[in-house]
């Protein structure tokens, strides 16, 4: 089981970035995917959630402004962030876990972690 996570970057408020989660050793319909971030000295956060049936969670911190979506055909998901702003900072993490719909921005419910990309916000 892998998860690549990359698109991470460099970007002015109000700009956007799409992240890529690329899985390997599953099929995407079979469980749920989630993106994480942490910025120093924070804890980590449970930003958006899809699910295998394809619904999806977001944190009200990223409602309205970051959408996420899947390629079944690629087994690739992603985070596409708009308006971004400078709190956004922070490293960008995907995983994998199969939570209660309750439960899906809790680190435990998740037992497989890409190695994280930054994104970066200047004002």
């Amino acid at each position: 089981v892998q998860l690549q996570a990359s698109g991470g970057g460099l970007v002015q408020a109000g700009g956007s970035l799409r992240l890529s989660c690329a899985l390997s050793g599953f099929r995407l319909v079979d469980y749920g995917i989630a993106w994480f971030r942490q910025a120093p000295g924070k804890e980590r956060e449970g930003i958006s959630h899809i699910r295998s049936s394809g619904v999806t969670y977001y944190a009200d911190s990223v409602k309205g402004r970051f959408t996420i979506s899947r390629d079944i055909a690629k087994n690739t998901v992603y985070l596409q962030m708009n308006s971004l702003k400078p709190e956004d900072t922070a490293l960008y993490y995907c995983a994998r876990g199969r939570p209660i719909s309750s439960a899906w921005s809790r680190t435990s419910m998740y037992a497989y972690w890409g190695q994280g990309t930054q994104v970066t916000v200047s004002s």
